[in-house]
């Protein structure tokens, strides 16, 4: 159980001693699952299924395999899943009103916009138009307020996810330097706002940002989240410090992060690999936010 995993987690960080230790973000993905199992079996017996339903624009390959990932999760956990696919060429109100007629569904108690969307749908009245209550990417104005105001029910799967696993190797933010590279609206601001909220001092990095190098050595942990692979070298990272690695980038049909793994590991006393770091534990967060809002849709607290 529990206490297993516990201890098969501390084992594979000691495993590697002389070097970095390697999170494993399956590890912790599957606790937070036994978890979302045995709340999704509670709302069952009350006759309630959770489900996900997914909108999917265009033929991104990438976002093909997220969503084929979190389609087997939420089967895993027994979440209903639906997929529903529109043409790239859409209109901005066609799938404002395509969003409005998926949300109608009754049974429905999480929504997600697949990202990235064409860069002309990617309008705020897009991600405005899914229902506050089952948005459980948390992009909605509404819910992102709620974050910052900390009244907020769920939190945005990946910024949840990176601050999950410095919780997991008992990393206390409060007074730590962490520094964001990447400032998007999926992770970079949400999780700035979450670390804030952490007691951490915080410096994000953008593509205007200068001397980016010196604000990374002087962190104690730095989260990337572009999505350019190796834009984190070694020379950036000082001895000991945790790095964190959402960036997905896809070369040659090989899955990367944004992190030059093999030379910044060698000086990190922490660090994710990519795949199987902070994407399992995104994942089960997004499963997670959909039990939250079964819940909170039928008042089962």
């Amino acid at each position: 159980g529990q206490q297993t995993l516990n201890l098969l987690i501390l084992v594979r960080i000691q495993a590697s001693e002389h070097m970095s230790q390697i999170i494993d973000g399956k590890l912790i993905a599957a606790k937070i699952e036994a978890g979302i199992t045995s709340r999704i079996a509670a709302l069952k017996q009350k006759g309630i299924t959770p489900k996900l339903a997914v909108v999917l624009v265009g033929e991104d390959r990438p976002s093909r395999i997220y969503i084929k990932r979190k389609k087997e999760a939420a089967e895993r956990v027994g979440i209903s899943f639906e997929l529903h696919e529109l043409p790239e060429n859409i209109e901005k109100n066609e799938l404002i009103l395509a969003v409005q007629k998926i949300q109608r569904d009754p049974l429905l108690t999480g929504l997600i916009i697949q990202l990235p969307l064409p860069e002309r749908l990617y309008v705020p009245e897009v991600l405005n138009a899914i229902n506050n209550n089952i948005d459980v990417d948390c992009l909605t104005d509404c819910n992102i307020g709620k974050l910052v105001m900390k009244t907020n029910l769920i939190e945005p799967p990946t910024p949840w996810a990176v601050i999950k696993t410095l919780k997991e190797i008992n990393f206390d933010l409060a007074g730590k330097n962490a520094v964001i590279i990447g400032a998007g609206a999926l992770v970079g601001k949400p999780l700035a706002i979450m670390l804030v909220n952490e007691l951490a001092s915080v410096t994000t990095c953008n593509s205007h940002t200068k001397d980016i190098k010196n604000k990374c050595l002087a962190a104690d942990v730095i989260v990337s989240a572009v999505g350019k692979k190796g834009i984190v070298a070694a020379d950036m990272v000082s001895k000991g410090t945790v790095v964190i690695d959402t960036g997905i980038v896809y070369t040659d049909g090989k899955m990367h992060g944004d992190v030059d793994f093999d030379n910044v590991s060698k000086k990190t006393s922490f660090i994710t690999p990519t795949p199987g770091g902070i994407g399992p534990i995104t994942v089960s967060k997004l499963l997670l936010n959909t039990v939250i809002c079964a819940e909170k849709i039928n008042e089962v607290l």
